[in-house]
């Protein structure tokens, strides 16, 4: 490879300053110095969202970036990478994304001139690097299409504009930013459903369907009874904005943190929590994420019970072929003691559903959106009974 003794600089820079937790926030868009310029073209990472990598210019028209996640020891592989570039007419561009600690997961999502389906992309036979060729102009080129925060508070404001729906703010991450809720239905309904999402910063697919899902249940905002949503979009403010592959600003990983609450994000969620009059209680709890394949994760044999069942039966029992372009699976996972995640910590802390909603990677955006709506049109339904959910252990 060229450069290599440059690019293994670079690499073990980077090994270097991983693990570090900064505590005060951190300028974005990153340093200039992560860039790469020719007589004819430009990468850069000058965005919210952009990766955290090092280019390495191997020509003109060519380079290398290096894909690393952000803190140490090696994490979830879910390598992240979204860069900036901008030529001059004529030939085109390659691009080498090279993996630190992670193989290639995510074929290249383009936005610019045409669509990313125009996009040449060779995976190496060791699945450590992907080779994009891109055409003569300017884009955006990232793992998944570009889920900024700003997004994010257009569901926001979109939606705590209808009657019945109320924006908060929990609290704020490492960086300042805020974690954002939106509570619908009425502040004083006794029972209390918990969603969340976006703890981890590349699960693009599974903020697509909680973004469809919110919206029908906040169209219902005016019918919900005894029933109030709380619902909290984007945990991970400053892993969004910076692009990292799972951690927050803090260096963990959120959904390791439900119970233990160490970081100031899951812990403003268990404040607001805490706070809660004794006359309001959790009825059931959805986190929404990205793997490969769509699928739910509920609660296994050794820790359900009959008004669980009911309650799955009802919401998603006989549909995973039911919905056009959306298949799905549903696996029982019985909790690991002490692992931290939300699907595990609410349903032992309130004995309550806790479920983990999978959307798969590359699957179809337009099946997801409509795939959501009929779901949570399900959910409300099967959430109206209270037989159909436990009470909250005393």
């Amino acid at each position: 490879m060229k450069n290599l003794t440059r690019y293994g600089l670079i690499a073990v820079a980077l090994a270097a300053g991983a693990g570090v937790r900064a505590e005060t926030p951190a300028p974005l868009p990153p340093s200039p110095e992560t860039a790469c310029t020719t007589a004819s073209a430009e990468i850069a990472f000058d965005f919210e969202g952009a990766s955290q990598s090092r280019c390495v210019i191997e020509g003109d028209r060519e380079f290398s970036i290096l894909v690393a996640p952000e803190h140490a020891p090696p994490i979830n592989p879910s390598p992240w990478y979204a860069f900036r570039y901008a030529s001059q007419p004529g030939a085109d561009l390659t691009v080498h994304v090279r993996y630190l600690e992670a193989k290639h997961r995510y074929p290249p999502k383009w936005r610019g001139r045409g669509d990313a389906g125009s996009l040449a992309a060779a995976v190496a036979e060791d699945g450590k690097s992907v080779t994009i060729t891109l055409p003569a102009g300017n884009g955006i080129v990232s793992s998944q299409e570009i889920f900024d925060g700003t997004r994010h508070a257009r569901l926001l404001d979109e939606l705590a504009a209808k009657e019945g729906v109320e924006r908060l703010s929990l609290g704020a991450s490492h960086d300042g930013r805020p974690i954002e809720a939106l509570r619908i239905g009425r502040p004083d309904a006794p029972r209390l459903v918990i969603l969340l999402g976006r703890a981890h910063p590349p699960e693009v697919s599974g903020a697509v369907a909680m973004e469809a899902f919110l919206r029908r249940i906040a169209s219902e905002a005016g019918s919900l009874g005894d029933t109030q949503v709380i619902a909290i979009p984007l945990l991970n403010p400053d892993g969004v904005a910076r692009g990292h592959w799972r951690a927050n600003r803090g260096g963990l990983d959120l959904n390791r943190d439900w119970g233990e609450f160490t970081q100031p994000e899951t812990r403003a969620v268990g404040d607001w929590l805490a706070a809660l009059p004794p006359t309001i209680r959790p009825v059931a709890m959805v986190d929404f994420h990205s793997t490969e394949r769509n699928l739910f994760y509920v609660q296994g044999e050794k820790e359900t019970d009959r008004a669980q069942e009911r309650f799955l039966a009802e919401w998603l029992g006989g549909q995973e072929q039911a919905i056009e372009g959306y298949p799905f699976t549903i696996e029982r996972r019985n909790a690991n003691p002490g692992s931290g995640t939300s699907k595990n910590w609410f349903n032992v802390t309130y004995g309550i559903p806790a479920y983990t909603y999978e959307v798969g990677d590359e699957t179809d955006r337009s099946a997801i959106a409509r795939a959501a709506s009929v779901l949570a049109e399900r959910f409300l339904t099967a959430i109206a009974e209270p037989d159909r959910v436990p009470s909250s252990p005393e």
